[in-house]
């Protein structure tokens, strides 16, 4: 049996002014019912020190109004996240209780099996006919619809496809990938990949609309103007920052049949410092591309132990201290000296590859690797 894997396919819909009334009448239905649902679960614990079990939620959302397996799904996602709250809880994480939606915090409608049909336009039960744009062809079968509204007021259909993995044969070299914030990337071979601080183009411009809201009376017509274009200005950096990820990822999937990265969490570092800096970068998504990319593309994604690979001489294997402003290696041991982002990819691609014979050795193609690779950042 063929290896398959899921793909996600979104596009821009153009609802008509009847269509939007009733896609958003259906949001405001799902934030009734998940709500309703979440008082139901609070009045049971409290009666009874548990929570209601799956198949009680979804007897409570017959004839809510919805399609019906729309209905089931938002009671699946109100018993998940209760699920999800108490498995963090057992691992250590502080989290809380999921809260009440408000209209804006519903976001989508979910179709996980009928109800929706994709021609030259897009039937979804019971809207009709939307017409959609479809800017490149769906390969596979398509096995989910989501209808989301983005901040903007635009809606988006996000199909989830069911493809089978072509098994390509990649003759590209070995790479290490040192990421950062100064350049965005440092590659083993000597190029380096400058950043194009996305956010930081668009900072002053944010700041100055995001002013204008403030000062706009809450529920006024001003107030949902200003609104939009802060919207609009975040979608735009969004979209650069993914075109920018998307053509850098698909460039070294393709050049490379090996990219040895470190095993980071961006979440956890930028709590500590940096972190506009960092999530501006990216990293995370950067990293989640480069796997599902390299799957189609016959290359192998490498997470190695990202401790000291600042620190260590990729010509000796000595350590040295450095501080932030040492921007070059410099070996007291053998004398080597580069740059330390460039000297730290190579550091991280000597990890990656340590032991390698024949080039399958330390986990490399394995399956605990391949799967190491496709759940990269916790």
């Amino acid at each position: 049996m063929a290896e398959s894997s899921l793909r996600a396919y979104k596009f821009r819909l153009y609802p008509n002014k009847l269509q939007i009334l009733g896609l958003r009448k259906h949001l405001w239905i799902s934030k009734n019912l998940w709500n309703k649902l979440l008082a139901f679960c609070k009045g049971i614990y409290a009666k009874t020190k548990r929570f209601p079990k799956k198949t009680e939620l979804q007897l409570m959302v017959k004839g809510f109004g919805l399609y019906s397996q729309t209905q089931q799904c938002v009671s699946h996602r109100v018993f998940e996240s209760i699920k999800r709250m108490f498995t963090l809880k057992k691992k250590g994480v502080h989290c809380g209780f999921p809260r009440f939606k408000s209209f804006h915090n519903m976001k989508s409608l979910y179709y996980p099996q009928s109800g929706f049909k994709l021609g030259k336009k897009l039937k979804v039960t019971p809207f009709g006919e939307i017409a959609i744009r479809k800017h490149r062809k769906i390969k596979g079968r398509i096995k989910t619809l989501s209808l989301k509204l983005e901040p903007t007021g635009k809606w988006y259909a996000v199909f989830t496809v069911e493809v089978e993995l072509e098994h390509r044969v990649n003759c590209g070299g070995f790479v290490g990938v040192d990421l950062g914030l100064k350049s965005f990337a440092s590659l083993s071979d000597g190029l380096i990949i400058q950043n194009p601080h996305h956010f930081k183009k668009y900072e002053s411009k944010l700041s100055f609309l995001q002013r204008n809201l403030s000062r706009c009376k809450k529920d006024s017509r001003n107030r949902n103007k200003a609104k939009h274009k802060v919207a609009l200005l975040h979608e735009k950096v969004g979209n650069s920052r993914r075109d920018f990820l998307h053509k850098l990822s698909a460039s070294l999937v393709s050049k490379y049949s090996l990219i040895a990265l470190e095993k980071l969490n961006p979440k956890e570092m930028s709590e500590q410092q940096l972190g506009k800096s960092i999530h501006d970068a990216g990293w995370s998504m950067f990293s989640n591309m480069l796997c599902y990319k390299a799957e189609s593309a016959g290359s192998r994604i490498v997470f190695v132990n990202p401790k000291d690979t600042t620190k260590e001489c990729s010509e000796c294997g000595s350590l040295s201290k450095k501080n932030l402003q040492d921007r070059t290696h410099n070996c007291p041991i053998c004398g080597f000296s580069l740059d330390r982002d460039l000297n730290a990819a190579k550091v991280i691609l000597k990890r990656a590859t340590a032991g390698l014979a024949e080039c399958n050795a330390c986990g490399v193609g394995t399956k605990s690797s391949v799967k190491e690779a496709r759940n990269p950042v916790n």
